[in-house]
């Protein structure tokens, strides 16, 4: 999983070039969240499975200004985006939700190519 210390315009403009053709699914995180770290190494197994997908990571102390442009109030955040449009979010660590999601949307991805 992609991990990034980038500003804001910069992380913007990645999601959008990435996003008009593929899945990204946003994690914010941080250092010192429990339920970040106890989630970190599930979301890291799915990535594995989905290179069809774009996994980010983005540390909201290193970032502010990204996690703050996305409204994130708590950690961990899920945001999945496509064409450069959020279209669904995973708040907090759990796991089934997180999985159920990234399948809803990543199958119909890896089917059409």
């Amino acid at each position: 999983m992609g991990s990034c210390s980038c500003d804001l315009l910069y992380l913007t403009l990645l999601i959008y070039l990435v996003a008009a053709s593929l899945w990204v699914v946003v994690d914010f995180t941080a250092s010192w969240c429990g339920p970040c770290r106890f989630i970190a190494p599930i979301l890291a197994d799915i990535a594995k499975k989905m290179p069809h997908v774009i996994f980010l990571k983005v540390d909201v102390d290193e970032l502010k200004s990204v996690f703050e442009e996305w409204n994130v109030e708590a950690m961990p955040t899920f945001v999945f985006i496509k064409e450069g449009k959020e279209v669904d979010r995973v708040v907090g660590d759990r796991k089934q939700e997180l999985q159920q999601t990234i399948v809803k949307h990543a199958a119909p991805a890896l089917s059409k190519g």
